[in-house]
């Protein structure tokens, strides 16, 4: 399921439905058309149904680009994450005991929550752990700070600050940073009118329907489907790679420290 409920093999399914209805019920007002009263031409409709595909090339390739460059600051967010958290795991070994110890042990759990997070599919739920454990490893990097200050607590404060801070990055891209609904609704709309537009125009043309209208609708269908699976971190074909956790979290199963 998608983060929206929505399966995306369901969605391809009604985008080919949709514009399928769409290219016939303009084919055959097209034929009605023409049978009645023959008098509208067929190449100022030409004319009309290029510039409505142009503009809906147009609009489909600014929101593919859009998507492209979110999945691309998903991919990012992650090996940035993972250096963070590798880095604070390197220097809670500087830090005094019993934080040390305790410091290290949440981190590997950290990152088993994440690697976990992101394989099941519980974001929620890995979020929420994940927001517990900057607060106990915050309360460790205080009283080490309190019992050895010095550059060395600066210096692990200063990579934990970058953890969260990434941990906030993450929760924005992989959650709230989609295309908004709006530019959806226009997708789709346009789409439609392109669709029956161009069935407009054949049935004015009186000419049969041609096998060509097949390869427009899976084309108009396809595209859209690879946006929406851009669009969705954990579903569909196209997924961000958590080759960088997982590579972090067998180093820290290898070095526990």
């Amino acid at each position: 399921m998608t983060a929206d409920g929505f399966p995306l093999w369901l969605l391809f399914a009604a985008l080919v439905a949709g514009a399928g209805l769409a290219l016939e019920g303009g084919y055959r007002f097209g034929r009605w058309r023409q049978a009645g009263t023959g008098a509208e031409k067929e190449a100022p409709v030409g004319a009309i149904a290029a510039s409505i595909l142009g503009l809906f090339a147009f609009l489909l390739a600014f929101t593919f680009g859009t998507a492209a460059a979110r999945f691309e600051a998903r991919r990012q967010v992650v090996l940035d994450e993972a250096n963070a958290i590798g880095t604070t795991y390197l220097r809670a070994r500087l830090l005094p005991e019993p934080q040390r110890a305790h410091s290290g042990a949440l981190l590997r759990e950290y990152v088993d929550v994440r690697v976990r997070g992101a394989r099941d599919g519980n974001v929620t739920e890995a979020f929420a752990r994940s927001e517990e454990l900057h607060g106990r490893l915050w309360a460790d990097a205080v009283a080490a700070a309190e019992a050895r200050p010095g550059p060395i607590a600066a210096l692990y404060v200063q990579s934990l600050n970058n953890t969260i801070d990434l941990h906030a990055a993450r929760k924005q891209t992989a959650v709230r940073s989609r295309v908004p609904g709006v530019i959806w609704a226009g997708l789709l709309a346009l789409g439609a009118l392109a669709m029956a537009t161009v069935g407009y125009q054949s049935g004015l043309a009186l000419t049969r329907r041609s096998p060509a209208m097949a390869g427009l609708i899976l084309a108009f269908a396809g595209v859209l489907y690879m946006i929406a699976d851009l669009d969705h971190p954990r579903e569909g074909f196209l997924r961000v790679s958590q080759a960088a956790m997982t590579d972090l979290q067998e180093s820290m199963k290898a070095d526990p420290g």
